[in-house]
This record gives structure tokens, C-alpha cells and sequence, in this order.
């Protein structure tokens, strides 16, 4: 049995597996949905329940009467009476004058004062929400670093702070037959030379030595795409601004990886003699023979 083509992981790391049998309603879980959904949709949907709110009570204005000023019949008038009793505007001009209009006024009211204590609320949940501006490099590079073939990557702070405390982990994701010839999926850790930094406030090589340790050791590039392999990273850690958690995730398919390649080095000097890092050159690699150097 093999395991279905296409990339498990997308690029920010989440899985792009089809969940079959599970509810996606958004409304069952509304408070993740809302803090995941982008800025154009909360507000869309804000101005659309604000929209549908104002006509619904402009309907019942029109159907119970009792505002002075509003023409009998005009919905514009309703409308817009609704927009000033939910935003507790109450310009003066149209007021309510029979009992069951101050009724639905009363319960417009109330629902503008909720209204708007939920929604500052939840503003204020996403706006305050940590996250990490993370730069990955595009691909990762396969060459010998301290005469030991290995796997690298590049990460770096895109945000300029100090991220303390910072942790990285790499996996193997990759398809396996059981002594039992069921197909799985499994993750295998790949181990860092250094997997934590103190703080991570520029760049970050990872460079995972495939030794004979390593899950990497003796295959090919045609053995893990047969194997539908693919990196799996994770970055978390302390931001000093928040002084909150944050992550970041990232996935690279078989393709993005170069074998017998490396990095181009970012360090360099400035015309005035002051040391300087150029993202400029963030994702540019330069050919390494994987072969040994004689003499080495």
C-alpha cells in the first residue's frame, strides 16, 4: 500500500489533509474562528450583522409605528432611527412616542450596548494576539559543514526585536510500511547541532549532521520522494515586546532541498568599517561539493 501523492504540510506547517467526519462549522467554535480569520473578513462581517441588525429593528419600527418625525411607511426613515438608537446617537429629530416603540427601543438599546462590548472585546483579543514575523529561508542546502554532510536551513527575526529563549525543531515526515505491510505516517526528530539560542535576534543556521545517527544517512534525493518525505519546522519562543509566546512554522517538500549546496554568507563590512548583515542574500546558495577535500 502506498500512501496518496501531494504535499502533506503546506508551507506555514499546517496540514493539508482533507478532515472527513469532523463539523467545520465556524460557528461552533466562533472565538478561534474569529481570532484565525483575516482583518477583510472581521469586518466584513461586522458591517454585515451591523447592516442586518439595523434593518430587521427598521422592519419593526415600521410594522409597530409610534416614531415621531418618521413618514409613515418610509423604511429609510426606520433605518436610520435603528443606526441612531443602536449607536445611542439620538440626534433629537425622530424619537419614540408610543409604548411599543419605546419597547423596541428599549431592547435595541440593549442590544447596542452588548453589541458593542463584545465586539470591542473581540477587537481587542485579535488586535493583542502575539505573532511572529519569521523569515524562512526558501530552500535548504545539503553540503559537508565540519567535513560531516549535512542538512541546513536558514531562519532569522524579520520583526528586528530579541526573541528569548528561542527553541528550533526540524522532522522528517515521511511514509513507512509496518512489519504488518500497513502504510503510515511518521515523524522522525531531526537532531540540531544546536537547537536553542539565547536570543534570537538576527539569523539562525540549523545544521542537522547526517551521521549514521541520522534517518537521512545513505539516502538519496529518489529515496525520500519515493518516501513522499518532507521537513516539518517548528520555532518557538519569548518575545521581549509582549513578553509572550510566539511560533513559527514552516514545511519544505524534497524539492526544496539542494543537495550539494550552501548558503552564501550574509556577515560583511560597511564602507565605514562597521559589521552588517544582508538579507538581500537570505535565501542565495552557492555550489559545495558533498565529496571530502583531499588532504582534509
Amino acid at each position: 500500500m502506498t500512501s496518496p501523492p501531494g504535499r502533506f504540510i503546506s508551507k506555514e506547517g499546517r496540514s493539508n489533509l482533507v478532515k472527513v467526519g469532523l463539523s467545520r462549522a465556524w460557528w461552533r467554535d466562533f472565538y478561534h474562528s474569529w481570532l484565525v480569520a483575516s482583518w477583510r473578513q472581521v469586518f466584513l462581517l461586522v458591517t454585515v450583522v451591523f447592516v442586518l441588525i439595523n434593518c430587521l429593528f427598521g422592519l419593526l419600527y415600521m410594522k409597530v409605528g409610534g416614531i415621531e418625525n418618521a413618514q409613515p411607511g418610509s423604511f429609510s426613515d426606520a433605518f436610520f432611527f435603528s443606526v441612531q438608537t443602536l449607536a445611542t446617537i439620538g440626534y433629537g429629530r425622530m424619537s419614540p412616542v408610543s409604548i411599543p416603540a419605546n419597547l423596541l427601543v428599549t431592547l435595541e438599546a440593549f442590544c447596542g450596548i452588548t453589541g458593542v462590548a463584545l465586539v470591542t472585546g473581540l477587537m481587542f483579543a485579535k488586535f493583542a494576539r502575539p505573532s511572529a514575523r519569521v523569515l524562512w529561508s526558501e530552500v535548504c542546502v545539503v553540503a559537508r559543514q565540519d567535513g560531516v554532510p549535512s542538512l541546513m536551513l536558514r531562519v532569522a527575526n524579520a520583526r528586528g526585536n530579541q526573541v528569548v529563549e528561542a527553541q528550533l525543531r526540524v522532522g522528517l515526515m515521511r511514509s513507512e510500511v509496518t512489519r504488518e505491510g500497513e502504510s503510515v505516517r511518521r515523524m522522525h526528530d531531526l537532531r540540531l547541532v544546536r537547537s536553542s539560542s539565547a536570543v534570537f535576534a538576527l539569523s539562525w543556521l540549523a545544521v542537522h549532521p547526517i551521521d549514521e545517527k541520522s534517518v537521512l544517512y545513505g539516502r538519496t534525493p529518489e529515496d525520500l520522494k519515493a518516501m513522499n518525505a518532507e521537513l516539518y519546522c517548528s520555532l518557538t519562543g519569548l518575545d521581549e515586546t509582549f513578553n509572550q509566546t510566539i511560533h513559527a512554522r514552516h514545511s519544505y517538500n524534497i524539492d526544496e532541498i539542494r543537495w550539494g549546496e550552501r548558503f552564501v554568507d550574509l556577515i560583511g563590512n560597511l564602507p565605514d568599517g562597521r559589521a552588517a548583515i544582508d538579507y538581500t542574500k537570505f535565501h542565495q546558495t552557492r555550489p559545495a561539493p558533498l565529496d571530502p577535500v583531499e588532504g582534509a
